[in-house]
């Protein structure tokens, strides 16, 4: 993060802007609607400044700059296409520690203007840190439409009647009833103008709030998806983002933890083979514990929760103590990673079934229906077999699989660090040793494989000295 997002209240405070043009105006004007007062530096100002809402804010105190127009100032920006003249105001703003932004000269600010969506008092700003403002201008545009002018009059409505839930809600509880609040009825009719209908509601449930306890605690099982956030659904975002403490695994990456609320407390409770930071049994009694104590425990699991995530064990033990809980399914490693490295399960000619297996090792062996599983006309997806892959793939030849069944294997699929080696049964586990491949990967068998080399879509840029990957990929090549 190259600039830590922050809100500045200019209110009532002075302002300095170096520059007279169109451009200087409309910077002008994000100042003004803050509600600063403006001292103005330039030989002439352009027609846009007398038409500012609240002009009568604006003075324009000099023609040129001098290092004390900036006494008293809480901001100052600068317009000027002159390099140096830039540079000379940004040195002197800098040294007195006051704000400063040079319009299209990114290496001379302190800070920087965002994108905004003005829904006062709900205000979202989206930057780039000036490195694409075009991008940024996009994700805006992108972003009005999901949030209507409505959301700032809903935000005022809260804030009519801050004072009287402070007064009448416990503070461990105001935020659960607060986002109660924001996902009720009420918000549906201030969107829809009936603002006193909603007004009426919200009385409502401050008093019913007021009389009873609303923090009633409950466990969200969410599944991660492989662990790229493009992938979660809407449903698991949300989630993630009102829960109270993140119980989570080792496979949840952190670009996902990274959308989860800021305050949440976080518990990590990842397994690794022969390194189990917690036992699953224990993390079923933790989950019970954190919702009787009336926090929202958000149990969020790397793929989906109800394949190989044990997490029918968990709300087994949840039905026990009678917790209440929701489960949101993820995108399972199987179809997601799948999916990234260009390998469709099922096909018309080639599997019209799909075998979900688990490659744990017990005591050197595997304890599998190898009859059921090695079958020529199903697709094989095995978790968890990088270091049982030997014996799986032997295993596999033995019960009736040929040594040349296509065979993938596939690292952090889904994520720009996925890697891919494609082979057969015979030369896959020498090919993975090869390319070095670490957990976590998934394991593909089947003749579906044969079709990556034609289907292959996702190429994500390598920078850990990895070789580009090529359009096509005959068998055995490494991505």
């Amino acid at each position: 993060m190259n600039y830590l997002p922050i809100f500045l209240d200019l209110r009532g405070r002075q302002a300095l802007v170096v520059g007279g043009s169109e451009t200087a105006a409309r910077k002008a004007e994000l100042l003004l609607r803050a509600g600063a007062r403006l001292d103005v530096v330039a030989p002439a100002l352009h027609e846009g400044f007398a038409r500012l809402p609240h002009a009568e804010r604006v003075t324009r105190v000099a023609d040129s700059f001098q290092p004390a127009l900036l006494d008293g100032k809480d901001a100052v920006i600068v317009v000027e296409e002159d390099a140096a003249a830039a540079a000379t105001v940004a040195e002197a703003a800098r040294v007195r520690h006051i704000p400063v932004n040079v319009a299209d000269k990114p290496e001379l600010c302190s800070f920087i203007l965002p994108s905004i969506i003005d829904r006062s008092p709900i205000v979202v700003a989206v930057s780039s840190g000036g490195e694409s403002p075009v991008l940024a201008r996009l994700l805006r545009a992108r972003l009005e439409t999901l949030i209507p002018a409505a959301y700032g009059r809903l935000g005022q409505l809260a804030s009519r009647y801050k004072e009287r839930v402070r007064a009448a809600i416990q503070p461990a509880q105001r935020r659960a009833f607060w986002e109660k609040v924001f996902l009720s009825p009420v918000a549906e009719m201030v969107f829809s103008g009936r603002e006193a209908e909603a007004e009426h509601q919200l009385v409502e449930m401050i008093a019913d709030g007021a009389q009873n306890d609303i923090s009633h605690g409950e466990v969200y099982l969410v599944g991660a998806g492989p662990g790229n956030p493009d992938l979660l659904t809407f449903r698991a975002l949300r989630l993630m983002q009102q829960a109270d403490v993140i119980v989570h695994d080792r496979l949840v990456s952190q670009p996902i933890l990274d959308m989860c609320r800021r305050d949440a407390e976080r518990i990590y409770v990842g397994k690794e083979r022969d390194a189990h930071a917690v036992p699953q049994e224990e993390i079923n009694m933790l989950l019970v514990r954190l919702a009787k104590e009336g926090k929202r425990t958000l149990r969020l699991k790397g793929g989906d929760p109800f394949i190989f995530g044990r997490g029918g064990e968990e709300i087994e033990t949840l039905v026990e103590h009678g917790v209440p809980f929701q489960v949101v399914p993820g995108i399972t490693a199987a179809a997601g990673v799948a999916s990234y490295a260009g390998i469709p399960l099922t096909h018309r000619d080639y599997a019209q079934s799909v075998a979900f297996v688990t490659g744990h090792l017990k005591e050197n062996t595997f304890n599998l229906n190898w009859e059921g599983i090695a079958r020529r006309d199903q697709t094989i997806v095995i978790y968890m077999g990088l270091k049982g892959l030997p014996l799986l793939c032997e295993s596999l030849i033995k019960h009736g699989l040929t040594p040349d069944t296509p065979a993938a294997i596939v690292q952090h699929g889904t994520l720009p660090t996925q890697r891919v080696v494609t082979g057969d049964l015979a030369t896959l586990p020498e090919q993975a040793e090869a390319a070095k491949l670490k957990a976590p990967t998934l394991i593909i068998v089947g003749q579906v494989v044969r079709l990556r080399e034609k289907l292959g879509w996702y190429h994500p840029q390598s920078d850990a000295g990895q070789v580009s990957p090529t359009p096509l990929e005959a068998p055995g090549h490494v991505r």
